[in-house]
């Protein structure tokens, strides 16, 4: 195993930590903005009102993209084992 092969799949791994949880954590980032923005127009300064919110929102993209980041991982796990064989000790 040489040093390149590692940093190659230590790189393709945060790539697609990247790509499977961007969707996510932008559309927390989103929401939370619009209700801050709506907190701070109605002068509304409840904790609760940016959770509840912000779960919903998060809940519904994960089951909505779940086939989409399923493809991803699997393809991502599929390439990795296929490399594995390439390995020489």
């Amino acid at each position: 195993m040489t040093t390149e092969f590692v940093l190659y799949w230590g790189q393709q791994t945060v790539k697609t930590a990247i790509v499977v949880t961007a969707p996510i954590l932008i559309s927390g980032m989103v929401v939370g903005l619009i209700v801050g923005i709506f907190q701070s127009v109605t002068s509304i300064q409840e904790m609760t009102l940016t959770f509840i919110p912000k779960m919903a929102v998060v809940i519904l993209v994960i089951l909505f993209l779940m086939p989409w980041m399923i493809e991803i991982l699997t393809d991502f796990m599929r390439n990795m084992f296929s490399q594995m064989s390439l390995i020489s000790n």
